[in-house]
C-alpha cells in the first residue's frame, strides 16, 4: 500500500492551484496585449487633438 490516505486529494488540489495560476497568467497576458494598444491609441488621439488645437490657434491668431 501507499503511505497516502484513501481520501488524499492533494494531487487534485495541486492541479487546481496550478490551473488557477495559469488562468491568472493568461488573463494578465490578455490584458497586457489588449491594453497596451488601447493606451497607445489614446496617446495618438491626444497628440492629434493637441496638433489640431495648435493649428486652430495659429489660424485664428493670423491678422
Amino acid at each position: 500500500m501507499t503511505d497516502r490516505d484513501w481520501y488524499d486529494d492533494s494531487d487534485y488540489r495541486n492541479a487546481v492551484e496550478q490551473a488557477e495560476r495559469m488562468t491568472r497568467v493568461g488573463w494578465t497576458a490578455i490584458g497586457a496585449v489588449s491594453g497596451l494598444p488601447a493606451i497607445a491609441l489614446a496617446g495618438v488621439v491626444v497628440v492629434g487633438l493637441a496638433v489640431v488645437a495648435a493649428m486652430a490657434y495659429v489660424v485664428v491668431s493670423m491678422p
